[in-house]
């Protein structure tokens, strides 16, 4: 294991940023890069390390490209045998299996407004190793006995939210004050400066009339839209922690995509093969 590339991927979780590890991972017969080489490629698509070079590497940055976009890593077998079809165009003759993983962002979570939810979601995400701060205006709200294990904790007015934060330093921002007007100030400064994740708690009265006010100032629909209103999986939840379990599940699901398996689900995929065999010619 290289410590520098240890140290790199610890940086990298620390600072929320997502990369690719590819390890060289089987060899056959003579190849450039050895059982156990291994690079990290960031999502700049700099990197650090080597599994061979060339056109190998080329070929493993390609896929690790990829990867940011899928989200998903995979084994990939490569002959570097020029004289070969499929063949990478090298000399060294053997062949190699290189494994990429997909390091998803560690969450970074930005919460805005210290109430029941931000106090429920700050039991939780600890427990994930997930970061968080907190912002309010009321600075009852936000101190260190309310929120201990929050990174900060900043007494700031809607307008000026991203004067006192770095946008791009977390993946997540929550509105969940306790004033829509303020929730409001907040969506109309972070719309087209935040640009991650942005959940917003309200009602569909009061979300309508937000978006109504928003549209007003000249916000387009389409930048609505990627507003998460309701936040969380759709648990059915009602209380504050309930809804911070369903944020969070919601935050689990989206870094470890999965097909949910149900009976329905089962029933429609065995339908949907009984139909593609009866239109085999």
């Amino acid at each position: 294991m290289d410590r520098r590339q240890t140290r790199e991927a610890l940086r990298l979780l620390e600072s929320h940023q997502p990369f690719v590890r590819a390890s060289v991972v089987k060899t056959t017969g003579s190849v450039p890069g050895k059982l156990g080489a291994s690079m990290i490629i960031r999502a700049d698509g700099s990197t650090m390390g080597t599994v061979g070079g060339a056109a190998l590497e080329e070929e493993v940055k390609a896929l690790a490209a990829q990867a940011f976009t899928s989200r998903a890593g995979d084994l990939y077998h490569f002959d570097l045998q020029a004289w070969t079809p499929g063949g990478l165009p090298s000399l060294c003759g053997g062949s190699v299996e290189i494994a990429l993983e997909f390091v998803t962002a560690r969450p970074n979570l930005l919460l805005w407004g210290g109430g029941h939810v931000a106090l429920a979601l700050a039991t939780l995400l600890p427990t994930l190793e997930y970061d968080y701060s907190v912002a309010d205006d009321r600075p009852d709200w936000v101190g260190a006995e309310r929120f201990p294990t929050a990174d900060r904790r900043e007494v700031v007015d809607p307008e000026r939210l991203w004067d006192v934060f770095e946008p791009e330093s977390f993946t997540h921002l929550y509105l969940l004050g306790y004033d829509a007007m303020k929730d409001l100030e907040v969506l109309a400064h972070s719309i087209e400066r935040f640009p991650n994740a942005i959940g917003l708690i309200a009602s569909a009265a009061k979300r309508e009339h937000m978006y109504s006010k928003l549209r007003e100032r000249g916000i387009s629909r389409e930048a609505l839209a990627r507003v998460r209103s309701p936040v969380g999986l759709d648990l059915g939840a009602e209380s504050p922690p309930e809804i911070a379990v369903s944020i969070v599940a919601e935050i689990v699901a989206e870094r470890h995509p999965t097909i949910v398996r149900t009976a329905a689900r089962d029933a429609r995929a065995s339908e949907e093969s009984k139909n593609a065999v009866s239109r085999t010619p």
